[in-house]
């Protein structure tokens, strides 16, 4: 057995934070951002503030550090623009958000779901994600099989 194929969690964790530029909480605010520049193509730091229930302050500081790796354009006092690659980044990890919740959605009673959401969502590598996409839309495409597992489920729960 080769010792070193095997990691706790946070070995695992500390790997992949070597592997890509973006905390999760940098992530979290691109979404954001991504969401807001969806609609209307910008966003306002007050307006993200609220909408993320963090001071002024904090966003400003994490826009700062995100515009420092080319997602995004910022004018102090003004908005918040993505670049093209702040788009295409923003569209991932929405689009990443929405898998992870629909599938929660399937799998759980609906309790804390946003929750769990938010805490797992960064962990999970692109190909899982595929595959959590390939497996949701396998349950839409065919309700008698999704009908068959949520009985087969709550007779395992009660």
């Amino acid at each position: 057995m080769d010792k070193n194929q095997f990691h706790t969690a946070r070995g695992y964790q500390i790997l992949e934070k070597n592997k890509k530029l973006l905390t999760a909480s940098m992530e979290d605010y691109l979404e954001m951002i991504y969401r807001f520049c969806k609609v209307q193509g910008y966003v306002r730091i007050k307006t993200l503030a609220e909408t993320l229930n963090v001071r002024d302050s904090s966003v400003t500081k994490m826009v700062q550090k995100i515009a420092s790796l080319g997602l995004l354009e910022y004018k102090k006092y003004g908005i918040i623009t993505l670049t093209q690659d702040g788009k295409e980044l923003g569209a991932f990890l929405l689009q990443r958000h929405k898998t992870v919740e629909i599938f929660l959605k399937f799998i759980s009673n609906g309790d804390y779901i946003l929750k769990d959401v938010e805490l797992i969502e960064h962990s999970f590598n692109p190909k899982l994600i595929t595959n959590l996409e390939i497996l949701t839309q396998f349950f839409e495409e065919h309700p008698e099989i999704t009908d068959k597992y949520i009985k087969f489920k709550n007779n395992h729960l009660s």
